[in-house]
């Protein structure tokens, strides 16, 4: 999908849906009066708006909200936009609980906007079309809950989503990206192929099959492979004592996504994060500043509660095994260490085949955690990293951790979609917290700096991701089933059984049909089964003691040596 359907880095195509949404507010306080507006913020394909009204939308108003837009749109009401003083804005917007909250939260002084297009206003800080009549292509795609701030204890309000487009071809893209998903949905592919499931009994946490876990351990064994000449590996307990939590700051800042547990009479918590446990492991010894920079990775199952109605098969779980690595070292060497995760990261997602990689450098939030200097120092380390690489990169103001600042990659798959995987993190606090220690040259105690980073960010999302970007059909390193021999008759199978085990002596991931069907049926299973490789025996091959190779797209390679091709299996196998 081009990258003109998003609304990311268009200008234009930003303000066209920035305007949809408020298009949206009017046609909604035109049919339902009475209905309190709250905020409505463009997204990635479109745009949608909260709100509080008097009696609950129906899936079925969504039609006549968007007629409703339609004949507005039609009446050309020139979009114009005022600046008011603050005490004029609380008189506008009187009644409105939700935008005089937003007013009174601005400093004094700041300018306020108010938008107009008809009867209608809005509190807005601009970036919108000249007229309605501009608003053409667009649709009322969901009907959903959601609440005040995004906060689950605050006002739950309903939200009406779309999506809008400069032109109806773009609509009509966007919609056949839709529906291609939909068919590539990996929820679907991962029963069809046999690799995960999921059931009402431990809703959020999978069920991996055989072949998934084959594809889950390939995952592993590969970022073993290319961390293995810089990184130790550890392992740490799953559930530990609350109070380690509260040393962290996860308990004060993340609790509410956290489980718990007692053992004996005392409360522990079951993991959210792994860095509280591979901190306790640097600190069993002292350290010196002649081990730094030290890198330790570590494959850790997590626990986080998630919200029912926000799982999504492998995309969104309550627990997932993280990618996790710590780097601690000293501050002269950040730089320098972000940039080695960088080429690292672009390496392994190139091997996936994501060429696109995006990049946004997050700062610091209102939650925060210690001073501004620190801040600043960390932050400035991951712009030089960035630069260094010539990395160009999007600022997110407000959206880092609590305790730092943070890169975030994001990989474009063959469907044009963006998906937010690793991450790096530059962390003053929780080495504070804990008391982390180390020997300089000059014999001094001093803290180190912690490094937070993961490149597939949950093994399991990732997996989802992949399996959607391949369609199932998995490149031949990856495949959980390599290769398939289907015979003509049953004359070929001890052929066929010689040349399965010649395989499996190489560590080729083979099986052999056993099905009896015709070789029309095994070819049409082994296409459904989305192997890279079917091998057919036939008498002439037994003959010959050779093997046909066919190919997915139905290409055929006659008369090949079995040695040669497992040669080839073998070189296509390597990392």
């Amino acid at each position: 999908m081009e990258k003109n359907l998003k609304s990311e880095g268009n200008e234009k195509l930003q303000n066209l849906r920035h305007s949809a949404a408020h298009l949206l507010a009017q046609a909604v306080l035109e049919l339902f009066p009475g209905t309190k507006l709250t905020i409505g913020p463009v997204t990635e394909y479109g745009f949608f708006y909260d709100f509080l009204p008097k009696q609950n939308f129906k899936e079925e108003d969504l039609s006549k909200i968007e007629s409703k837009m339609h004949e507005l749109a039609n009446q050309n009401f020139p979009i114009a936009g005022k600046e008011v003083s603050k005490q004029e804005a609380l008189k506008i917007f009187k009644g409105n609980l939700f935008k005089e909250e937003l007013i009174k939260k601005l400093p004094e002084g700041e300018k306020i906007t108010v938008y107009s297009q008809g009867n209608f206003f809005d509190l807005c800080k601009g970036g919108h079309v000249s007229s309605t009549d501009q608003i053409k292509f667009f649709k009322l795609t969901n009907l959903s809950g959601s609440y005040w701030r995004a906060d689950k204890d605050g006002m739950p309000l309903q939200r009406i989503s779309g999506v809008a487009f400069e032109t109806k071809k773009d609509m009509d893209d966007y919609f056949k990206m839709v529906e291609e998903a939909k068919k590539y949905d990996h929820r679907r592919l991962g029963k069809q192929l046999d690799l995960f499931s999921f059931n009402d009994v431990a809703a959020g946490f999978p069920f991996f099959h055989n072949k998934g876990l084959i594809i889950f351990n390939k995952l592993v064994d590969y970022m073993r492979e290319q961390q293995k000449e810089d990184y130790q590996e550890i392992k740490t307990p799953l559930i530990m004592k609350e109070s380690l939590w509260k040393t962290s700051g996860h308990y004060d800042h993340y609790k509410e996504n956290m489980y718990f547990t007692v053992v004996e009479g005392q409360p522990y918590c079951i993991k959210p994060m792994n860095c509280p446990g591979g901190i306790l492991l640097y600190k069993e010894k002292p350290r010196s500043y002649r081990e730094f920079p030290l890198r330790v990775s570590e494959f850790g199952l997590v626990h986080r509660h998630e919200l029912s109605g926000v799982l999504h098969g492998l995309f969104r779980v309550r627990a997932f095994t993280q990618d996790d690595a710590h780097v601690y070292c000293m501050p002269d060497q950040i730089e320098k260490e972000v940039i080695k995760i960088l080429d690292l990261s672009q390496n392994i997602y190139n091997k996936f085949g994501f060429k696109k990689v995006s990049m946004s450098l997050s700062t610091k939030p209102e939650n925060a955690m210690g001073s501004d200097e620190l801040w600043e120092k960390a932050t400035q380390a991951l712009k030089n990293a960035l630069e260094a690489r010539g990395i160009d990169y999007k600022l997110q103001k407000g959206e880092g951790a609590f305790y730092g600042p943070k890169i975030d990659m994001n990989i474009e798959d063959a469907m044009g979609r963006e998906w937010q995987c690793g991450t790096v993190q530059v962390d003053f606090f929780l080495p504070q917290n804990f008391e982390m220690k180390y020997i300089d040259s000059d014999q001094s105690k001093k803290t180190p700096v912690m490094i937070h980073r993961a490149i597939y960010g949950s093994l399991e999302r990732f997996i989802g991701i992949l399996t959607e970007h391949y369609k199932g059909r998995f490149p031949f390193w990856f495949a959980p089933v390599q290769a398939r021999i289907l015979t003509i008759t049953d004359e070929q199978k001890e052929y066929a059984k010689e040349i399965l085990n010649k395989f499996k002596e190489k560590n080729i991931r083979i099986e052999l049909d056993e099905s009896g069907d015709q070789i029309s049926g095994q070819i049409r299973k082994a296409q459904e089964d989305k192997l890279p490789w079917m091998l057919i025996v036939g008498k002439k091959e037994q003959e010959n003691q050779t093997v046909t190779l066919r190919h997915p797209d139905g290409k055929q390679e006659f008369g090949l040596k079995v040695d040669d091709l497992i040669q080839k299996a073998v070189e296509l196998s390597k990392y």
